[in-house]
């Protein structure tokens, strides 16, 4: 079951639940994301099992393939599951993306290895809500740099107390020749428009630790796949909620937060995106998200 955010020429933004072929629509009584998140403190299972029950009674259906196109105001879409939700995020979370990170920087990149096995992880914000692309629409790769890749991540949804609610497939966009030259620059390659996205909605369920499941990553430039790669969550060297209680200290999110989560998938350092590549995420049962490359 997915909490997701559709649009429909006509009636605007709705908010529905996908289960299998069909999404509910449960905007009478759930209004945003923000609202469901903040209704679920404290009890984030009785919070599922009632929007499951809203599910069944929705007033309005959908078939869940209306929402498959391009992001336009004239077509039914899917939107990003976000509304009021800051995205941040944890970095140097697999051992690949501590190697890929010290391969980049033009001193040796030592201070991604001492970050790597601090006990504080690298957090940093990402983007506000309003800013993420959904699946399907355009991510961006910057003007001003010329190594560019995707970085496919599992994203864990919290709500305001910082409880795990669900999860998606996220595209984390990164400059690495931005970031190689200096890791003070790393707000610029990371936070620019077009530089997040998340899948078509969120997987409902509650956890403390990272569900066992494999991440996978094909970029096609036409017809041809110039890169794939997979990892598995297993790799990662955090706990879900070591994570979310440092996220969480001298810091509030009263409409709830997206953390995405890292990556442990890295394209070889010769390459890099061009405007036009289609990037494909698929986490094994969370979601697929795909996105077309454009620059901005």
């Amino acid at each position: 079951m997915w909490l997701v955010r559709v649009f429909i020429p006509g009636r605007g933004i709705r908010i529905g639940v996908h289960r299998g072929d069909t999404v509910y629509d449960v905007s009478r009584h759930v209004p945003t994301i923000s609202a469901w998140l903040q209704s679920s403190v404290g009890d984030p299972q009785t919070a599922l099992d009632t929007l499951a029950d809203l599910a069944g009674s929705a007033p309005g259906t959908y078939p869940a393939a209306m929402f498959d196109n391009v992001p336009s105001p004239d077509t039914p879409h899917w939107l990003a599951p976000v509304d009021g939700q800051d995205v941040w995020a944890a970095g140097v979370t697999y051992e690949r993306s501590r190697q890929a990170r010290q391969e980049e920087a033009d001193d040796g990149g030592d201070v991604y290895l001492r970050v790597y096995s601090a006990t504080r992880p690298e957090l940093f914000f990402k983007a506000r809500g309003e800013w993420v692309v959904g699946q399907f629409g355009e991510v961006g790769i910057r003007s001003d740099a010329s190594w560019n890749v995707p970085e496919p991540e599992l994203a864990v949804v919290m709500n305001p107390a910082l409880e795990i609610v669900g999860m998606t497939a996220a595209n984390d966009m990164s400059s690495r020749d931005i970031e190689g030259e200096n890791p003070l620059y790393l707000p610029q390659a990371k936070i620019y428009t077009a530089a997040c996205a998340l899948g078509h909605g969120i997987r409902l369920q509650t956890f403390e630790d990272f569900p066992q499941v494999a991440i996978h990553l094909e970029i096609r430039r036409g017809d041809e796949v110039v890169f794939s790669g997979e990892t598995d969550t297993r790799n990662i060297r955090r706990r879900a909620r070591d994570l979310a209680n440092y996220l969480g200290r001298s810091l509030t999110f009263p409409q709830g937060v997206v953390l995405l989560t890292g990556t442990g998938i890295v394209p070889p350092n010769d390459f890099t995106l061009h405007v036009g590549d289609r990037i494909h995420i698929t986490i094994d049962g969370v979601d697929t998200l795909t996105n077309t490359v454009k620059v901005v």
